[in-house]
């Protein structure tokens, strides 16, 4: 059977009759499959590169705005609350209202919100629009899956998502170098500014190419209530993990959020029981492929944005790079993913999801360990090989965990799967970063005051100590001003070896994890209803 979708060319619904989308051809530029992944991957672009980007243009805010520390995260956590809490929610109005409108209106939105960053004068007015930011990205990212899966036939699915999943690897890493360029040699509004001109293109390119398609089974309904179940646990859980560096993980804050993410689940998955048209149908994860390639997109996000998080510390403050300096080292990581996620594409279609995704963790494991054994002085020929690993061994599990969710969920629902794997993405590092961060922050505490004394410096008191503590976790020496040359020399030998410690542990840890994942990568199969249709799900 082939998957049966309503095309709608007037927007006007499910009217028209069920035609298989594989067997209706595309005439000129309207709804071609490959000028439609050409006009997905330019928005998509644009929010994957907004991930990166702007962490290079926080310093500059902070001293042109005089923004406090605290004001300057929210800068970033404002935007991730946004997009974590709503991309499934936008998928679902992908799904009503059809996909090609919410892309556009997600575009138009965060191309929008980027220009009014520009030319705003006050942190509040940028943190407010970078929530704005983050609501219209999470319109338009799940879209973008919705959009790929309606219009290309089963067998070139994996490639077009290997081409989308090259997209997104080769923004997010390049995000620093660009945003390094135009910080420096332009202004932190240039950051927001350059969404501009690629939102209008995208925009362009939507409405000459882009078709809409609808489901024939598509919801007719909204579930309000659990909309705002599962915006709320969302939102708990988030926050606990952004806040729990801050607040401490024993510290009953941080529980309390996750307590009350926990009850949020729990009763948005009772109601889901209830409601006639649910957001998410819980028998959407009787498929245990797609329940898989869930939990093996989280794990992949906790070992790659985890261990990631600590490697730019390293490069920028151990070896004392140039933001754009570190961005030129990961290439190799860019590199491998742009290379490796069409050829990923390419053998999950010949050979199915299961030995790629494996072999694809598996490196992940092998590359994470290698990063484990990275020392102060480690050259970056060395560097370079165990980040081009890391590359090869993501590509095919961005591209295959995303067909495995969104291909093994009913066409009508496309949407959601596609929010679906997107949180997984998102939540899945803000673990990483969160729970590889409390490794970090173990380690250093344990080590500091030994290594400190053992270099003969001064003892420190416990205000002091954990002050230092606070900065070598992120590769800092905590040098006071005036101190010798002699006492700066040994204090950020311990500083330096001290963090790589740390660093060395949390990525003995990222890679149990990938190791996790390679025996859920075998749960994995091919999407059944990429090629069995929507009217027939397997679920």
């Amino acid at each position: 059977m082939t998957s049966q979708t309503t095309i709608d060319k007037t927007g006007s619904g499910g009217d028209a009759p069920a035609v298989p989308s594989d067997a209706a051809p595309a005439k000129g530029l309207r709804g071609h499959p490959w000028f439609t992944l050409i006009t997905v991957a330019v928005g998509v672009m644009m929010v994957a590169l907004d991930g990166t980007i702007v962490a290079i243009a926080n310093p500059a805010i902070q001293k042109d705005l005089g923004a406090t520390f605290a004001e300057v995260q929210w800068i970033t956590n404002g935007y991730f609350l946004a997009l974590a809490v709503s991309l499934i929610t936008a998928g679902k109005l992908g799904d009503r209202f059809g996909h090609r409108q919410t892309f556009l209106i997600g575009v138009v939105g965060f191309a929008a919100a980027s220009g009014a960053i520009g030319m705003s004068d006050s942190i509040a007015l940028v943190v407010t629009f970078r929530v704005f930011q983050g609501l219209f990205g999470a319109l338009l990212m799940p879209a973008a899956l919705g959009l790929l899966r309606a219009t290309f036939p089963a067998e070139k699915l994996n490639m077009a998502i290997g081409i989308w999943g090259m997209v997104i690897g080769a923004s997010t890493a390049g995000g620093p170098i660009l945003g390094g360029v135009l910080v420096e040699h332009v202004n932190w509004q240039s950051v927001f500014f350059i969404n501009v001109p690629v939102g209008i293109l995208a925009v362009v390119l939507g409405v000459l190419i882009l078709l809409d398609h609808r489901a024939e089974k598509a919801p007719r309904s909204f579930d309000i209530l659990g909309i705002a179940l599962l915006s709320a646990a969302m939102f708990c859980l988030v926050w606990a993990l952004i806040k729990a560096p801050e607040w401490g993980w024993g510290d009953g804050k941080t529980w309390a959020f996750i307590a009350a993410s926990v009850i949020g689940f729990a009763l948005f998955g009772f109601w889901e029981t209830k409601v006639r048209e649910p957001l998410i149908p819980l028998a959407l994860f009787r498929s245990v492929p797609l329940s898989a390639g869930v939990v093996l997109m989280v794990l992949m996000a906790i070992a790659f944005m985890g261990g990631l998080f600590f490697v730019t510390f390293y490069l920028q403050n151990v070896h004392g790079m140039s933001p754009i300096d570190a961005g030129l080292h990961l290439l190799p990581l860019t590199g491998m993913m742009i290379v490796g996620s069409p050829l990923a594409g390419a053998m999950i279609t010949k050979f199915g999801p299961r030995v790629p995704l494996a072999g694809g963790m598996a490196l992940t494991a092998i590359a994470m360990y290698g990063m484990s054994t990275l020392a102060t002085d480690t050259g970056s020929g060395i560097m370079s090989v165990w980040f081009a690993l890391l590359g090869l061994g993501l590509a095919p599990v961005m591209v295959g965990a995303t067909e495995v969710i969104v291909g093994n969920a009913p066409m009508e629902l496309s949407g959601v799967a596609g929010g679906l794997q997107q949180a997984a993405m998102q939540i899945g590092g803000s673990l990483g970063t969160a729970v590889l961060g409390a490794v970090m922050a173990s380690k250093v505490d344990s080590d500091l005051a030994g290594n400190w004394a053992d270099a003969g410096l001064p003892a420190l008191t416990p205000a002091q100590e954990a002050q230092a503590s606070e900065a070598v976790q992120v590769g800092v020496a905590p040098v006071a001003p005036g101190t010798p040359d002699a006492v700066v020399t040994k204090i950020t030998d311990v500083a330096h070896d001290t963090f790589i410690s740390g660093m060395s542990l949390a990525s003995l840890v990222a890679a149990g994890v990938a190791l996790v994942a390679v025996a859920v990568a075998f749960l994995t199969k091919r999407g059944e209803n990429a090629e069995a249709g929507a009217g027939a799900a397997h679920i």
